[in-house]
């Protein structure tokens, strides 16, 4: 999982590598300047990995949880996670605001060797605001560090209780920070999310 320099032509980004269980590697570009969308942070490598354990695939056992399952990814920001699952098998669309579309299509395109039976697309959502093209709900809804922004927990929970079906699986990965606000952040977000405690959210 090394970041390496792009090829010429491609400044401004850098690579960071996320290596697969089966011999592959998703190429993941990142900027090397701009808001915290653009960076893959290690909570997004974490659930990148912990969809393809064993609970989820394991070819051996010809167990595959991804395999045509529908996945939203909210936050996507360089798109990792939802990349992995869409090489594991889903359809999945990666969403994030206006300006990180084109950083989600350029990581899509550059990996799209290793994506066959599932597929990924990414879209415009901001949390809050209107879901209807993104139904009917997924079977997954995947966030890997969205917990941040106190302003931005409440938006967030409307579109993950907009989004989510009874069948909807909703799993969260998200770095524990214990400096400034950061606990406060999580604490309130996990009061405000509390129907979801009972149903189908992983963290």
């Amino acid at each position: 999982m090394a970041a390496l320099p792009t090829e010429p032509g491609d400044e401004g980004y850098f690579v960071r590598e996320v290596e697969k269980r089966d011999g592959g590697c998703l190429r993941v570009k990142q900027c090397s300047r701009g808001d915290v969308g653009c960076v893959v942070w290690d909570a997004a490598i974490v659930l990148s990995k912990y969809l393809e354990t064993e609970q989820f695939c394991d070819p051996a056992a010809g167990i595959n949880t991804w395999a045509d399952k529908t996945v939203v990814e909210l936050g996507a920001g360089t798109g990792v996670v939802g990349l992995m699952a869409a090489t594991l098998g889903a359809h999945v669309i990666v969403t994030d605001l206006e300006d990180l579309q084109p950083l989600l299509e350029t990581n899509i395109q550059d990996n799209a060797a290793l994506v066959s039976s599932g597929s990924v697309k990414a879209k415009v959502l901001k949390w809050g605001e209107d879901v209807a093209e993104f139904l009917p709900p997924p079977d997954f809804l995947l966030m890997a560090d969205c917990i941040y922004y106190e302003q931005s927990l409440e938006p967030l929970v409307m579109t993950l209780r907009s989004l989510a079906g009874p069948q909807t699986c909703i799993i969260c990965c998200y770095e524990q920070r214990t400096m400034g606000h950061n606990p406060e952040v999580e604490k309130r977000f996990f009061e405000v999310s509390g129907p979801f405690q009972s149903s189908g959210f992983r963290q």
